[in-house]
């Protein structure tokens, strides 16, 4: 099963709420919290919130092509975020919290480009989308009480999610299709 595993890596604002909606799908074997995309090495969360090393706070998953196909996780990414803000997402502002899809393969950049491309002309939006497509750089996973945030401080994290605005955008835009 090993080389039947794929990774992918999205930003998508707090890393804390890009854990949960993919780790509990079936054939995702690992979601880790962490930083990418940036110049210094092993930065610490303190680090990446300075707004210093060019990292965006990231998740990297682990998961089976053949049960759960890249295409898939796309579709739950955008379900996540505020593709149109390029300033951050809901009240977590700076380059840190910006949407990336970061690919690691050329395979992954078509795929991302042509969901980037549908989800602009879908109308779901009336602003440009503004989330950016990379090429992967090194991830470097966070500190450990980062890691599966939501399982560890449950009551904090919902009403994190709640606070931040992003329960109630991803339900204005997306209602019940959220939930597919």
């Amino acid at each position: 099963m090993e080389g039947q595993l794929k990774k992918a890596t999205f930003a998508g604002g707090c890393f804390w709420c890009m854990v949960k909606p993919f780790d509990e799908q079936p054939g995702i074997i690992k979601v880790v919290s962490g930083y990418t995309g940036g110049h210094v090495e092993n930065p610490t969360y303190q680090q990446v919130c300075s707004e210093t090393t060019g990292h965006y706070e990231a998740v990297q998953i682990t998961y089976n092509p053949e049960i759960f196909p890249y295409e898939k996780l796309l579709q739950l990414f955008w379900q996540q975020i505020d593709p149109t803000d390029a300033g951050g997402q809901f009240y977590n502002r700076g380059t840190s919290y910006q949407t990336v899809i970061f690919y690691h393969n050329d395979d992954q950049k078509h795929i991302a480009e042509t969901s980037k491309k549908e989800l602009a002309e879908s109308g779901r939006f009336t602003k440009p989308i503004a989330t950016k497509i990379l090429p992967v750089s090194t991830f470097y996973p966070a500190e450990e009480y980062h890691q599966d945030y939501y399982k560890k401080n449950p009551p904090h994290y919902e009403r994190y999610r709640i606070g931040s605005g992003r329960d109630a955008f991803i339900r204005m835009h997306w209602g019940e299709q959220h939930e597919k």
